[in-house]
């Protein structure tokens, strides 16, 4: 494995609660997971950030649901910013994988498929 390469994703919920959270972060992994078929021992760290209006709840636990006990996992605050879309939780997984940027499949999923449509590739949830 020589290189570190970035996937990137994101998922919309319909309410601050934690099971919606826990729930949307463990779709979205797992997707994530089956289109870059990746070995979760290969991962390097997963950054997940949250829209301010989500705090009942850190992504991360959803990872660690997962069985990801020895990944290194952060969570954080998407910026505040005006007109942004809200209740999303974002992810940016650094993976050592011999793919090239363009094998990368980055996931978006239900109302966060606006982020970049350019991405969403003919995937419907």
């Amino acid at each position: 494995m020589g290189k570190i390469r970035g996937i990137r994703g994101a998922i919309t919920v319909k309410a601050d609660n934690p099971d919606l959270i826990k729930a949307a972060t463990k779709e979205l992994l797992l997707e994530i997971e089956k289109r870059n078929q990746l070995v979760v021992t290969d991962i390097a760290a997963v950054v997940f950030s949250a829209t301010p209006d989500l705090q009942s709840a850190y992504p991360a636990v959803a990872a660690r649901e997962l069985g990801w006990t020895t990944v290194p996992l952060f969570c954080l605050t998407e910026m505040a910013v005006s007109g942004a879309l809200d209740k999303c939780i974002r992810v940016l997984i650094l993976y050592n994988t011999d793919l090239d940027q363009e094998e990368v499949n980055h996931i978006y999923l239900r109302g966060a498929q606006i982020l970049r449509p350019d991405l969403v590739g003919g995937y419907s949830d």
